[in-house]
C-alpha cells in the first residue's frame, strides 16, 4: 500500500512539474526550434525534476529498498502518467486512445516523450541502491 502511495505521490509532483514544462515546450518553444528540439530541450529538465523528487518521495514514505516496492512505485506512477495525458489530450482535441497511443511512433518526437516517460517509471529501480533505507 506504501508503494502505490508513493507511485502516487511521485506522479503528481512530477506531473505537475510536466504540466508547466509541457506548456512552455507547446506554446513558446516548439513553434521556435520544432517538436524534436522542444521535446530534447525540456526532457533533461524533467528527468532532473523527477529524479530528485523521486528521492524524496522513497525517503517520505521510507519506502524499503525491495525490487517490488519499487517497481510498484515505478508501475503506478507511470500508468497514472499516461492515464493523465490521455485524459488531457481527449479532452483538449477529442483524440481517440488508439490515436493517442500511436503517436508516439508517428514521430521521433513522440518516441523521445515516450522513451522519457519509462525513464520516469525505472527511477524508483535507479535509486534502490542509493536511498534503500
Amino acid at each position: 500500500m506504501r508503494a502505490l502511495l508513493a507511485g502516487t505521490a511521485y506522479f503528481a509532483m512530477v506531473f505537475a512539474a510536466g504540466f508547466v514544462l509541457g506548456a512552455i515546450r507547446t506554446l513558446i518553444l516548439a513553434p521556435r526550434v520544432g517538436d524534436l528540439a522542444a521535446v530534447l530541450i525540456e526532457l533533461p529538465a524533467i528527468l532532473a525534476i523527477a529524479w530528485w523528487v523521486c528521492g524524496q518521495i522513497i525517503r517520505q514514505f521510507r519506502l524499503p529498498g525491495e525490487l517490488t516496492s519499487r517497481l510498484v512505485m515505478g508501475a503506478s506512477a507511470f500508468v497514472l502518467l499516461i492515464l493523465a495525458e490521455y485524459s488531457l489530450v481527449w479532452l483538449i482535441s477529442g483524440l481517440e486512445a488508439s490515436e493517442f497511443l500511436a503517436s508516439w511512433g508517428m514521430s521521433l518526437a513522440g518516441a523521445v516523450g515516450l522513451a522519457g516517460q519509462v525513464l520516469f517509471a525505472v527511477f524508483p529501480l535507479l535509486q534502490e541502491r542509493r536511498t534503500s533505507i
